[in-house]
This record gives C-alpha cells, structure tokens and sequence, in this order.
C-alpha cells in the first residue's frame, strides 16, 4: 500500500510539500501541485485520516442533523452545505430524525462518539425545553451551529431566515388583493421559526386592521398530512376563509390537495400563499405564491460559520470570551397563479 513517503518520492518532492497539498494550504506551485496530484492518482494514495486527525486535532467530519428528509427545502440546506464542506476538506454525513427529539439526541451521541468536529443542527420539535444534550455536546467540544431555528433557551451559533418577515410579506400581499378571511395552517409547537411565523402572520393582519379570528387557525406539524386534514376541516367549517396561509410547503402541499379533492376553484374560489418555495413550484396548477427561503444559502453560511469555530477551538489562541454568531438571511415573496382577489372570474 502506498505511503505519503512513495508519492513524495514518485513526485520528486519533500514529505512536507505532499503534506501541504493535501492540507490545500497556500504556498505550493501549481507545478508541484500538479505532480503531486498526479503521484497520488497513479499510486491510487489514501491518506490516513486517523493519522491526520491526530497530528491536526481534527477528524474533517461533520455532520448535519435534519428533521424530514422528505421535505424539498432540506436537500438544498444538505447540498450547501456539503458544497461548503468538500471545499474546505471536510466529510459531511446525513441524519435524519423524523421531528423526533429521542431521534436526535441519539444522532448527536453518534456524531460524539465517531469525533465527528462539529455539527450543523436543524432542532426537532422541543416543547418541554430540554437542551441538556446539547450543552453537555458542546461542552465535549463539538462545535455546533443551528440551521433554521434555535432551540428554546439555547445559546448558539445559527444562519436563519427572517420568518416573521416572510409571514408578513404573505399576509399583506393577500390584504391587497382584497382578502380579510384570512385562514392559516400554522406549524407545532416548540420551535422557533414555527412561531415567528404565527407572530408574523398574526402581526400581519392587525397592521392591515383585520381582528384575528381563533376560528380561523389551525395547528398543524408541518406535514402534508396535517395540512390535507386541516384544510378540509377549515374549508368545510360554517364560515371559511377566502384566503389560506400555510406555514410550510410540505402542509402548503396538503392544502392544494384538499382544495382539489372538494372540487374548487383556486384562486377564483379560495386563494393560496405557502411558506416555502419547491423545485418546479412553477409548474402546479395553479402555481404557487410563496415565500422563497435562501436554503442552499443558509446551508452554505453554515456550514462556513461552523468550519470557523473547528478551526477556532483547535488553535492555541482561541479567544476565551465566546458570543454566538447569527445570521439573519432575507425571504422573497413570489407571486404566481395561486392568489387572486376574491371572486375573481
């Protein structure tokens, strides 16, 4: 099996040049980077990183933490942020935990016990507030930052998305089309970005003088299923909406299909506005007005930031004062087919 010391050899350079370019440090000719390169493929070299890990202190794995594999806006967060890492040498490993907070604990302990260096976490509904597992990780040494939501009471590093913001943008848009039946299919309990957007969506229509209404929200878990069942619900009840809000795409999904299945019109008959935009959203029928959430952006910042802090916590003059860092990203409003001012033709 080839050693560092055969490409060093093959390549005609010292150990520590080979060494050097496989750290991707700067200072190495882009003619003996070529050679060495060239060496490593022909030798077929695999570096060991359990040797590296222990010379650098750092493994190069990180891993990301992930509630619903089946929802379209988590593989753009993953892509990003994988981009992120192989840019900067690191391995990025997928978990997935299914909005389940037992789930995640364990993902966390697994990501522990391989040393992985950090993780990129996306919090699993949490109403109780428990964050012991993530201190205790964090005082372990994993370094951590949360992507979309912060877990309640948890100081951390994150990239998000102004949510409220966005549920804002939805509702006023709906208020000038002339809606003031404005129903919502909100997100769970226990998570941030869940209850911005009910913040927004509810500060939203007291700006444009419309009373909220309890008749008109219903609380669902951010799945098609929930949304499907609690859009016939707030669509057969005595007095419905003109106008639906849902709080993700997954529950946006599940609204078009019951508007479908009760044989209406959208938007002639009820309008639709979803939080989250999709791959191909543009080409339902009608297509959707949404809000765009930078998701590939916020994978990418992530995962930058955390590769900040890896190389932070294993350098000598790591400050000892530690402040998280948050970066608040801009959503989009997107109008397309799916909104309408009441009773249009």
């Amino acid at each position: 099996m080839a050693t560092i010391r055969h490409v060093a050899a093959k390549a005609r350079v010292s150990v520590g040049t080979v060494s050097n370019v496989l750290s991707n440090a700067r200072g190495v000719s882009a003619e003996l980077r070529e050679r060495v390169e060239r060496a490593i493929c022909e030798l077929d070299y695999h570096p060991s990183h359990i040797a590296r890990s222990l010379a650098s202190r750092q493994t190069k794995t990180i891993g990301i933490v992930i509630t619903d594999i089946t929802n379209p806006f988590f593989p753009l967060l993953v892509r990003g942020a994988e981009d992120a890492a192989l840019l900067r040498g690191f391995t990025l490993s997928v978990f997935n935990t299914d909005n389940r907070l037992d789930r995640e604990r364990n993902c966390i302990s697994v990501l522990r016990s391989r040393e992985a260096d950090g993780v990129l976490l996306v919090a699993s509904p949490n109403p109780g507030g428990s964050i012991e597992h993530l201190e205790d990780a964090r005082k372990s040494g994993l370094s951590m930052v949360c992507l979309d939501r912060i877990p309640q009471g948890f100081r951390c590093d994150a990239v998000l998305a102004n949510h409220e913001k966005g549920a804002r943008l939805i509702v006023r848009h709906l208020h000038l089309m002339g809606h003031r039946r404005i129903g919502a299919i909100l997100g769970p309990a226990g998570l941030q970005n869940s209850s911005d957007r009910t913040a927004g969506y509810r500060g939203a229509l007291a700006e444009c003088g419309i009373e909220t209404h309890a008749d008109l929200e219903r609380q669902g878990n951010f799945r098609m299923e929930s949304g499907h069942r609690l859009a016939k619900d707030l669509l057969l009840s005595g007095s419905p909406p003109t106008a639906i809000f849902a709080a993700n795409g997954m529950m946006g999904l599940g609204v078009l299909k019951a508007i479908q299945e009760l044989g209406l019109n959208c938007p002639q008959q009820i309008s639709l506005a979803v939080f989250d935009d999709y791959p191909g959203a543009d080409i339902f029928r009608p297509s959707l007005t949404v809000i765009s959430q930078p998701a590939y952006e916020m994978g990418y910042l992530g995962t930058e930031l955390l590769i900040e802090r890896i190389v932070e916590a294993s350098s000598k003059n790591v400050e000892t004062a530690w402040e998280p860092r948050v970066k608040i990203l801009e959503p989009e409003l997107i109008v397309r087919e799916s909104t309408a001012a009441p009773g249009t033709p």
